[in-house]
């Protein structure tokens, strides 16, 4: 029984259940994104005394804000105990790219500690890629008018154009990123 639950659920189940999910959503009036859990939680800290974009009635994202929560202990439950193998399953020519990029052992963890660790941080280009990569995504999810599982699932379920532009956004960054400035901080 781990074993089945440790593998990834097909698409054929995750399509549909997220899905049922939108549909649910939309029938209450409701849109889904994780960025808009931080303007929720700044706005519960106070900061609606500070900027006008805070101030509005928060109680109405407590839904939100338990979908948040239960991603988080989920992910927890779910790497803490149905996990058998830390490993991520990577094609080959995927393996290959990392390593010529200078990753040991890529795919080895799901979370690389090569890249993603304490000692890294404290590095120039850790520095660059984890704290400046982070204010670049908090800034484009605000300057975009949400994160990428907002616009891509929720505002795309919508058929939003705005929605629809900013997931092409992403992708045309994230493959900008990938070729010009990845191999630069892994190199």
């Amino acid at each position: 029984m781990i074993e089945f639950i440790s593998q990834p659920w097909p698409w054929y189940v995750g399509g549909p259940a997220i899905a049922l999910i939108m549909l649910g959503l939309l029938y209450f009036g409701r849109s889904f994104g994780v960025s808009a859990n931080l303007r929720t939680m700044c706005t519960i800290g106070g900061a609606g005394k500070v900027a006008s974009f805070f101030d509005f009635d928060w109680t109405k994202q407590i839904w939100n804000l338990v979908f948040i929560l239960g991603a988080i202990i989920g992910g927890a439950i779910a790497h803490n105990y149905l996990t058998l193998d830390p490993g991520v399953d990577l094609a080959s020519n995927t393996v290959s790219d990392l390593q010529g990029l200078g990753l040991a052992d890529p795919g080895g963890e799901f979370v690389p500690s090569a890249l993603f660790s304490w000692e890294r941080l404290f590095t120039l280009k850790g520095l660059v890629m984890l704290v400046g990569g982070g204010f670049l995504v908090g800034f484009g999810a605000r300057y975009a008018g949400g994160c990428t599982s907002g616009h891509a699932i929720s505002g795309i379920s919508n058929l939003q154009i705005p929605s629809m532009i900013a997931v092409v956004g992403f992708f045309i960054g994230g493959l900008l990123v990938t070729y010009f400035v990845l191999p630069y901080l892994l190199g």
